[in-house]
């Protein structure tokens, strides 16, 4: 198995997700998908920078927080500013060769 280690789940709700080291996907499929692969590498490199464990702090809290300024589950999710890196990136193949550290705290509000 090459890094990044990469796990299939058919019961995962969203259709992928990074855990440092692992990559899960829902479907074999998503594997090869460059884009998605890319946006879940992008989380990788955050939770590096934040040295794991408090990354899922931040990111937990960031979503609370957004929860009570936006609407929805999808609004409160789409705003955490770790996502707002990687979606805004996922589609540039070389977005992690040229990112600065702690790139993610250009997102902020």
């Amino acid at each position: 198995m090459k890094f990044p280690f990469v796990l299939i789940n058919k019961n995962l709700r969203p259709r992928g997700i990074a855990l440092f080291p692992f990559i899960i996907f829902r479907e074999e499929k998503f594997r090869d998908d460059k884009v998605m692969m890319n946006h879940e590498l992008i989380h990788h490199r955050q939770e590096i920078e934040l040295l794991i464990i408090p990354f899922y702090f931040f990111y937990v809290l960031n979503y609370l927080i957004n929860r009570f300024r936006f609407h929805t589950h999808h609004e409160a999710y789409m705003n955490i500013i770790f996502e707002r890196e990687a979606y805004g990136n996922e589609t540039n193949p070389d977005y992690l060769k040229s990112r600065k550290w702690f790139g993610f705290m250009k997102y902020l509000p």
